[in-house]
């Protein structure tokens, strides 16, 4: 396993599990508070911890950065309203389409893997039987098109910026947007316990998102994205373990197909020396 992929698979099961961490939370303050919480605290302890100087980005790179900061509020606000009307494990498998979408635009020489996934979306939803939550399907997809957006975003801000500088001004600005989905009253009666889960949350996203722009700048977008299909799979485990939400046996074999088809459009994943920034080959 190279140190790319090591990173891209920590960042996920740190994801899933801070995400699996938040049910209760949702439950409290609804999905936009909750990940309002979660990204206000991530940004929160970037620009404390980096304290970036804005003249040193340039504006092209301030507007990329901003840019990933829409993106990382739109996947982060989906997937947390899709989690409040689906299992964990379906959702993540539906968001899981956006990455899937990257690495097929990069790569169209087999079409196989995208049909493949999109059956294992289709057992998991079953929307000849109407189980599944239509809102919540269309929130998952929602986060799939931002995820999408988040994984070219955030390896072009990678490339450019040294260190996670670029996260010090992505994060505020996701936080900032995801600001705009909350309620007041959900502001103002907040608890020091909510507000200290939020802290806890934050730092999980913050480490996620951290070893993801390190893993881009290891590995192709293509890659990355094909290679997310293990999430689904943690998603499903986590589920099981820690929320007992037990998958049907067409769901498990949903989230199967679609684990396989990232596994089997994942062939060559490490950039070349061409490709990848200087910074990454240290």
């Amino acid at each position: 396993m190279t140190r790319g992929t090591a990173l891209a698979v920590a960042a996920m099961l740190t994801v899933q599990a801070s995400i699996a961490a938040s049910v209760g939370l949702i439950g409290e303050i609804g999905a936009e508070g909750a990940a309002w919480l979660r990204l206000s605290w991530a940004g929160l302890l970037l620009l404390l911890l980096i304290r970036p100087r804005l003249r040193d980005f340039g504006a092209r790179n301030l507007r990329a950065a901003a840019l990933l900061g829409v993106a990382t509020a739109g996947a982060t606000v989906l997937f947390m309203a899709a989690v409040g009307r689906l299992p964990l494990g379906t959702a993540s498998a539906i968001e899981f389409l956006g990455p899937l979408g990257v690495a097929v635009a990069q790569n169209r020489r087999n079409l196989m893997w995208p049909v493949l996934a999109g059956a294992g979306v289709l057992l998991l939803t079953t929307p000849w039987q109407g189980h599944a939550d239509p809102l919540g399907v269309v929130f998952a997809l929602g986060a799939g098109v931002c995820w999408g957006a988040y994984i070219v975003l955030t390896q072009r801000v990678g490339d450019q910026i040294d260190g996670i500088k670029g996260l010090a001004v992505s994060m505020p600005v996701a936080a900032l947007v995801a600001t705009l989905t909350v309620s007041p009253s959900v502001l103002a009666e907040l608890t020091g316990g909510q507000l200290l889960r939020g802290f806890l949350l934050g730092g999980l996203l913050l480490i996620a998102y951290g070893m993801e722009m390190l893993a881009l700048r290891r590995l192709t977008t293509a890659s990355f994205g094909t290679l997310m299909a293990l999430e689904p799979a943690f998603a499903l485990l986590i589920g099981v373990v820690g929320l007992h939400q037990i998958p049907d046996p067409l769901g498990a074999v949903g989230v199967a197909l679609v684990v396989v088809a990232g596994i089997g459009a994942t062939r060559r994943g490490a950039r070349t020396d061409r490709e990848a920034p200087a910074a990454a080959l240290v």
